[in-house]
């Protein structure tokens, strides 16, 4: 059976340029399917268009062709608004030009201002004028510069070779969840509660990608709901390396496991994995200066049907008041919907974005911290709340902790 996969964990190549540019017919030429809409009638892409494939030897990628930045009217300018949020999970940009104007020279600034490595493409090279491109791009140090043709049966192999070479170096040596956690033949305990959010049949993510990282790494892996933990803790003859937890479980599994064997979650793992685990427990601190009236946005990266009892929407926000005592304003958003606006809050608390590539994590961290607003995450947030934060962290090694006070 062939094991794809996730997207979160795909290098994302957004491909950028005005109307008419050849995006589309780049996209097709890479991926060697018609994938994506091509006409001469300016507009065609309107939505982006994401497609998933295997680019050697960077591996799972997703490339994403998106709207053109000259699109006008008030369609046009809803387009390029979500153009502009591709680039939030955009972490290798394709800038395609057919001649070069202001807006090629903004988007390498702005490619430059987030620190996003790109490739400038002098498209339609077989019709020629690509001189042009190729030589502005030269003036302003490009590092990435290539003339490419969609209708010539060798006209993007000079491409991917820049794509490969532009690829940020952590694609090509991919971190895993459990890096510096384990040892070969450590025993590890993993409890995965089984509730209504988990899909039918299946493990979540994290579970998974865990589990498989264990056994990558020759360790021993046990897995058991939190109802069977002390059972199975009876049984072994030695005492576990390191439990992990689901962090909804977090109160529970503290109660039972020893206080010397090492206690995590998935969440706060997820931390390390996706986004900045330091920030992150940075913020789990503002939770005790929480005040009546305060707004927390309660972040979502999938979009999933809400459920009884459903972490974000009713646990979290439970949690939370009862901690505090206080009267919270509190907002869910959830998919790709994340404010632009963060200054009315007071602290975001993330999801483990285990369907985010870290790119769109970071950038979610970046946004918060240019507004001044602290951001954790839900397995950092539980294990403040319920007074175990300390241990909860104490496998990574950290050495500073949010005051409490």
């Amino acid at each position: 059976m062939t094991m794809h996969a996730p997207r979160g964990l795909r290098l994302h190549i957004g491909i950028y340029g005005r109307r008419n540019a050849g995006k589309s017919s780049i996209l097709n030429a890479l991926v060697r399917q018609q994938v994506a809409i091509v006409s001469d009638t300016p507009g065609t892409t309107t939505d982006p268009v994401e497609k998933t494939m295997e680019f050697k030897p960077l591996g799972p990628v997703v490339f994403i062709d998106t709207a053109g930045v000259d699109d006008r009217g008030a369609l046009g300018k809803m387009r390029i608004a979500k153009t502009m949020k591709a680039i939030d999970r955009t972490d290798l940009a394709l800038l395609v030009a057919d001649g070069w104007s202001e807006y090629e020279a903004e988007l390498i600034e702005l490619f430059r201002k987030r620190k996003i490595p790109f490739v400038v493409i002098a498209a339609k090279s077989d019709l020629g004028g690509h001189g042009a491109v190729m030589q502005k791009a030269g003036e302003l140090g490009c590092q990435f510069a290539v003339a490419a043709s969609a209708r010539a049966p060798s006209g993007t192999a000079g491409l991917r070779e820049a794509i490969i070479r532009a690829a940020p170096q952590e694609f090509l040596e991919q971190a895993t969840p459990m890096e510096g956690l384990v040892r070969p033949d450590d025993l590890v305990v993993l409890v995965t509660p089984i509730d209504l959010e988990a899909p039918k049949g299946r493990l979540i993510v994290p579970q998974v990608q865990v589990l498989r990282d264990l056994l990558d790494r020759e360790a021993c892996a046990m897995v058991v709901k939190e109802n069977g933990l002390a059972a199975a803790l009876a049984r072994l003859k030695k005492k576990p390396d390191l439990v992990v937890t689901d962090s909804q479980a977090f109160k529970k599994v503290a109660e039972i496991v020893p206080a010397e064997v090492p206690l995590t979650s998935f969440s706060i793992i997820y931390a390390r994995f996706k986004g900045d685990l330091a920030a992150m427990l940075s913020g789990a601190g503002s939770i005790a200066r929480l005040a009546d009236g305060d707004r927390v946005l309660i972040a979502e990266a999938c979009s999933h049907h809400p459920v009884e009892d459903d972490i974000g929407r009713v646990k979290l926000p439970m949690w939370l008041k009862e901690f505090t005592k206080r009267d919270l304003d509190i907002k869910v958003c959830a998919g790709r919907d994340f404010p632009e606006g963060l200054a009315s809050c007071k602290l975001v608390i993330h999801c483990g974005g285990c369907v985010f590539n870290r790119r769109e994590l970071l950038t979610r961290i970046e946004k918060a911290t240019a507004a001044g607003v602290p951001i954790t995450n839900y397995g950092l947030a539980i294990a403040f709340l319920m007074g175990i934060l300390d241990r909860a962290i104490k496998p990574f090694r950290l050495v500073t902790l949010p005051n409490k006070t």
